[in-house]
């Protein structure tokens, strides 16, 4: 049986405030406790479980492979403890603040100009949004939900498929004339095609082959951008091909400032849009999880 005089609740509270605040001093104004106890509460918890749960360095600490874990099933038990108090109370309206990371164009596009109805039902929540094409990782960047385009990694994260958009290869007027127009995706070695800052160096676009199945061609260009629309505006001035999302560039087809070539290709080219969030069986704080059912039900991505 569980020691009475040992508070499991307190213990995970302050354990989590350290790892989203960055440190013990942080940790300790949010708690109102000093930097020292709240080191001597993460030893002893380090201590009670035999496992060494945060990395100790000059400036920061960071999360051991267990202490992730820890961390993450401490995020579900803290949630679903302030769910049952909240169920509990007499007023039971979500409290809090919402953190999302988000792709640039769809958090532009989309996400933003929700956020003013979102924000009128909800004036209890707060949500600060942090827009990134670079996939993030939840924990370290201190998100409770992200918003992702292309296909998930394998991990413990849940997702909620939100959409889907298509993907095309445009370029500028300016750019074809210059360069000519690529009839098969072999073309393409012919051409600067442009890339992203992340990910892998060398650049693969997927086609579709004969047989229906992806085929890949490796690209080069000669500049690479940290976002979506970055990449757009390049193409624009004729720099070269941009691989993007039909949302991103709907605007300039319509006004002929790009135009799609390869499409012969890639007929079926999309990309699903998901929210992925921590927390197993749809256990989730309610700010995270009001937030969460207002997408599903209002952002429609194309």
């Amino acid at each position: 049986m569980r020691r009475l005089d040992i508070n499991c609740f307190a213990e995970m509270n302050v354990f989590v405030r350290v790892v989203e605040d960055g440190g013990y001093t942080a940790a300790a104004r949010h708690c109102a406790m000093t930097p020292s106890a709240v080191s001597k509460l993460v030893s002893r918890l380090e201590n009670r479980l035999g496992t060494r749960l945060l990395n100790r360095s000059t400036r920061r600490q960071l999360l051991t492979p267990e202490g992730a874990a820890f961390y993450e099933r401490s995020l579900t038990i803290l949630a679903a403890l302030d769910e049952a108090e909240q169920e509990a109370a007499a007023s039971s309206a979500p409290q809090g603040t919402v953190r999302v990371n988000c792709n640039v164009d769809i958090g532009r596009l989309y996400l933003l100009p929700l956020l003013k109805t979102f924000l009128r039902d909800h004036p209890g929540v707060s949500v600060e949004v942090f827009l990134s094409d670079e996939v993030v990782d939840l924990i370290s960047a201190r998100a409770d939900v992200a918003i992702r385009s292309g296909p998930l990694k394998s991990s413990n994260l849940v997702a909620r498929r939100l959409g889907e958009t298509r993907t095309l290869i445009v370029a500028s007027p300016d750019y074809l004339a210059a360069r000519g127009l690529p009839k098969t995706p072999a073309d393409l070695v012919d051409h600067n095609c442009l890339g992203f800052t992340f990910g892998q160096p060398m650049m693969e676009w997927n086609f579709m082959g004969d047989d229906g199945l992806p085929v890949p061609v490796s690209v080069t260009g000669s500049a690479r951008v940290s976002d979506g629309n970055g990449v757009r505006e390049l193409a624009i001035l004729g720099l070269g091909l941009a691989r993007v999302g039909f949302c991103q560039v709907e605007h300039d087809l319509a006004d002929g400032r790009l135009l799609p070539v390869l499409q012969d290709f890639m007929p079926i080219a999309k990309t699903e849009v998901h929210a992925v969030y921590v927390g197993q069986g749809g256990k989730l704080p309610t700010r995270v999880r009001v937030f969460m059912d207002f997408l599903a039900a209002n952002l429609t991505i194309h």
